[in-house]
């Protein structure tokens, strides 16, 4: 079979053409320091939900057994009267409930969460996702004020619940419950509203039915107890903020409406589950990103 001269050297043009534009294709377009301290500020503000719940679970669950307001991981920890001013966890307290909090790791099984007969009192128990969204809130406005077994469970987990539990799934492995019940604040109701908390409880799936000792914390000295979390996260300088977000959107993947931010957070290194190195960006962009945290707060 011929081939004219001309058709030749037009498939071997375009192939040529085609070559370098996909070897172009595969590598990570440079960016200005201006544009990467433009995507480093938006990705600090998207991602600063994420990590200050990470920070605020550490502070919350690091003890042993139940103290105060804090509770080892998978554990309720019961107000007993009002946050007074020197709680610092929660940034603006309620003022007229009893919290019930309770941290949860989803990545190795469901838990499942009884509620009790609470006889009309009004009280809620919110789940917020690692991203702070609520996903769902079973309480007396919405599943009323009668006794009832609910099971979390995480973003990849499939299976069949025990028969009469209601499924709530969560978009992430960490979920913060962060109940509420209604109190007049009286020495007599808060009596009335302690013995509602002492029935609020969470065993894993796998122990549901049989009866369940929560395991002993473990306490990790590194962690800072006394600086609020907020101070804590906006002291972080960008290596630290990126490198732990990356490592938390692993388990805590981001929703499929955050396609655009993701994108544009893999162009200066910030990828879902991947280690971020910021010596191996290049000067400009590291540069640029270094700026993220003060322009995000500001």
């Amino acid at each position: 079979m011929k081939i004219r001269t001309g058709t030749l050297l037009g498939l071997m043009l375009a192939a040529s053409l085609c070559l370098s534009s996909c070897t172009k294709s595969t590598k990570r377009a440079t960016i200005s320091e201006s544009e990467a301290e433009s995507i480093g500020s938006e990705a600090y503000i998207y991602g600063y939900p994420l990590v200050t719940m990470e920070m605020t679970r550490r502070v919350m669950t690091n003890v042993a057994s139940p103290e105060g307001l804090r509770a080892p991981m998978g554990q309720f920890i019961n107000a007993r009267e009002y946050p007074d001013t020197s709680f610092h966890d929660v940034t603006a307290p309620n003022a007229d409930t009893l919290y019930s909090v309770a941290w949860l790791n989803l990545s190795q099984e469901p838990y499942i969460l009884h509620l009790p007969d609470v006889n009309d009192r009004y009280y809620l128990m919110p789940m917020l996702s690692g991203w702070t969204n609520v996903f769902a809130s079973p309480g007396t406005r919405t599943t009323g004020d009668k006794a009832g077994d609910y099971a979390i469970t995480g973003p990849s987990w499939s299976s069949t619940l025990p028969s009469g539990i209601k499924e709530f799934k969560s978009p992430t492995n960490l979920v913060w419950l962060l109940g509420r019940t209604y109190s007049t604040g009286t020495a007599e109701d808060y009596d009335a509203v302690h013995k509602i908390q002492d029935e609020y409880s969470l065993t894993p799936l796998s122990r549901f039915g049989s009866p369940y000792t929560p395991p002993q914390g473990k306490v990790d000295p590194d962690i800072d107890m006394t600086t609020p979390v907020r101070e804590q996260v906006n002291a972080m300088n960008a290596e630290t903020f990126f490198t732990t977000l990356a490592q938390l959107m692993k388990e805590n993947p981001p929703a499929k409406e955050d396609g655009p931010i993701v994108a544009k957070m893999a162009r200066i290194g910030v990828i879902p589950g991947d280690e971020f190195d910021m010596s191996k960006l290049e000067t400009n962009v590291a540069k640029g990103i270094k700026q993220a945290p003060k322009i995000g707060q500001e």
